[in-house]
């Protein structure tokens, strides 16, 4: 956690605490809407530990805000002297609450369509997966779930997209982004083919979004490390499941369900669904979602396969045999899924950017045309129509074009238009 020391002037007294008050070490002092009775008690808090600080996110939210302050009272003109005495009021306080909401969404409304900014959700998904505070972990946890969800209602194309392109061509957060592919992978295979009540869907994603607390940064460091795990690194990747769900339990969360499910989800346990408990249910949902989000990843030791062939790969189980979880996540999420690169029947490489009426036939932007020369924009094509049928899956390390992310995710959200700019 990105601890910020705060200045005690600047915490109103009497007033209900807009963030949790937190000393050196992250230990709460004081919770959210906590109302301090007086300015002995914030001296008497500044003292106990080496001071009062904030987490980064709050502080950055209550800077903005109190900018925009500052801002509007230049605005109505008024002297620089009441300017500089100005400290932040209630109203600076609500602001930078609506601020932080709106960053941790991540969202803007634009032509009628919600957009997420990926990038930041994926450092919020980063200081979460890194959060030991039972309060902020909570609140955290709750907000990436929430956005999560409404994206697998509204917009389930561009969130795989996102998420399938940026695991596949960057490791940055590699963690952060991974836990989140596989929960949003689970839920469209919970809702759209399983058809599990909502509330085991909503349960299962937190399951894929915590699964792997416990090695956050070795997970990290894995995927920049060009040498296979030493010993004391493969131990630590054998015990993570277990680890995860008692570091779980540490935060807070009481549900049996949910912390078994996490402490399993690495176990090989194929057969039919149906036989298992709902915790190893969504073990086994996970474990096979996990796999074929680590096959599409780059590592520094060794080079990710394209998507296709990592979806076959989780098909089938350790017996060989069809693999009811795999079937699942195929059926909700396509053999070729959205942010993945094909070439088709015309020789054009495009990226996927819609499922299509199967699991074979979906909607691809060409980027690249027949001569090998990128388009002067993408051209959506249908690819269960003949002549743009799909030939091939190409691995994203062999396409060396880097693209657009903002502009394409415009692609998954609207069919009514070959040409999205």
């Amino acid at each position: 956690m990105n601890l910020i020391p705060v200045n005690i002037d600047s915490i109103l007294v009497g007033e209900p605490l807009p963030f949790h008050l937190l000393n050196k070490d992250g230990v709460l002092l004081a919770r959210k809407s906590f109302v301090v009775r007086s300015r002995d008690d914030l001296v008497d808090l500044s003292h106990r530990d080496g001071g009062i600080f904030i987490d980064g996110v709050d502080a950055e939210a209550l800077r903005r805000a109190y900018n925009d302050q500052l801002q509007t009272m230049l605005k109505e003109q008024q002297s620089l002297g009441v300017i500089a005495r100005t400290r932040p009021s209630s109203q600076t306080f609500r602001m930078a609450e609506a601020i932080k909401k709106a960053d941790i969404r991540g969202k803007e409304v634009i032509d009628g369509n919600t957009r997420i900014d990926w990038l930041d959700l994926q450092e919020q998904a980063n200081f979460m997966l890194r959060d030991t505070n039972p309060l902020t972990f909570t609140e955290r946890l709750e907000d990436i779930h929430e956005i999560l969800g409404q994206q697998i209602r509204r917009n389930p194309d561009g969130a795989l997209f996102a998420l399938i392109y940026l695991s596949s061509t960057d490791t940055h957060h590699y963690s952060a982004t991974h836990s989140m592919l596989v929960s949003v992978m689970c839920g469209l295979a919970s809702r759209e083919v399983l058809n599990w009540p909502d509330p085991v869907e909503s349960l299962l994603r937190k399951v894929a979004l915590t699964m792997n607390m416990a090695m956050t940064d070795l997970q990290d460091k894995l995927a920049v490390q060009a040498k296979p795990p030493s010993a004391e690194q493969r131990l630590a990747i054998d015990e993570h499941s277990t680890r995860s769900a008692a570091l779980l339990q540490q935060l807070g969360v009481t549900d049996a369900v949910w912390i078994d499910a996490v402490g399993g989800h690495h176990q090989q346990t194929p057969g039919a669904l149906r036989t298992k408990t709902p915790a190893q249910r969504m073990a086994r949902l996970v474990q096979r979602a996990d796999l074929f989000a680590a096959r599409i990843s780059p590592r520094a030791a060794r080079k990710p396969i394209s998507p296709a062939a990592a979806m076959q790969a989780c098909y089938f189980d350790e017996n060989k045999q069809v693999d009811e979880a795999g079937a699942a996540l195929i059926k909700a999420i396509g053999i070729y899924q959205p942010g993945a690169f094909v070439k088709l029947v015309t020789d054009e490489i495009a990226v996927v950017v819609r499922r299509g009426i199967n699991t074979s036939t979906p909607k691809v932007a060409v980027l690249i045309n027949r001569s090998g020369l990128p388009t002067m924009e993408p051209i959506v094509r249908d690819t269960s129509l003949k002549e743009y049928r799909i030939t091939a899956s190409v691995p994203h390390r062999d396409v060396k074009l880097k693209i657009n992310l903002e502009k394409t995710l415009l692609l998954t959200q609207s069919p009514q238009s070959d040409r999205a700019f």
